[in-house]
């Protein structure tokens, strides 16, 4: 069965000031990416902090200001390569949670071994920062979700676009811990699905 975009109603539209200062940034514009970050620097602060506590991890001013550059560092690399991504079936705030999400838990991750190594440690990770390849792209996650049931598509959406664990997830919808991983191992596959 072929896949179609969702129903026009069904988008989540693109603020105009969103579209004009996203416009502005890939053009270059004097200016731009100071506007760019003063919209957006909040957000990401935020989930910087929150991707941390969901990793139990109490994150130093210094450590988080790291976070943040570095997440902003991703979003202007290549010319906006990121935000020239981006496709529009989503507001800008989403993409960008998405975005900033992806870059936070990589780094932590990386940070997370580092200090294994330099204490001789082999912590184990938690189940959710074992596989850090989830799915990245917002607007393509949302348009393979509606090929699910909606218990599926829940479970997708708080695993791969709010960062839950499968343990916060089990809780979250009344489900078995150990029942998270088949779920979401069907609803790969419908998405995959052509």
């Amino acid at each position: 069965m072929p896949f179609s975009s969702p129903p026009e109603r069904d988008r989540v539209s693109l603020s105009d000031i969103d579209s004009q200062l996203l416009e502005h940034c890939l053009a270059g514009s004097p200016r731009a990416w100071k506007n760019f970050v003063d919209r957006f620097l909040g957000l990401v602060v935020h989930v910087a902090h929150h991707t941390a506590q969901h990793r139990s991890i109490s994150l130093q001013d210094d450590v988080r200001d790291d976070l943040v550059s570095e997440v902003f560092a991703v979003i202007v690399a290549d010319k906006y390569a990121t935000l020239r991504r981006f496709q529009r079936n989503c507001s800008l705030a989403t993409y960008l949670s998405v975005i900033a999400r992806r870059v936070i838990v990589r780094r932590l991750h990386a940070m997370q071994n580092e200090a294994n190594r330099t204490t001789g440690r082999m912590d184990r990770l938690p189940q959710d920062d074992r596989n850090i390849t989830r799915l990245d792209d917002a607007d393509e996650v949302n348009q393979l979700m509606l090929r699910l049931d909606p218990q599926e598509a829940q479970v997708v959406r708080m695993y791969h676009l709010e960062g839950m664990s499968y343990e916060q997830i089990g809780r979250a919808i009344g489900l078995n811990e150990n029942s998270v991983g088949p779920v979401l191992t069907r609803a790969r596959s419908k998405m995959r699905q052509p």
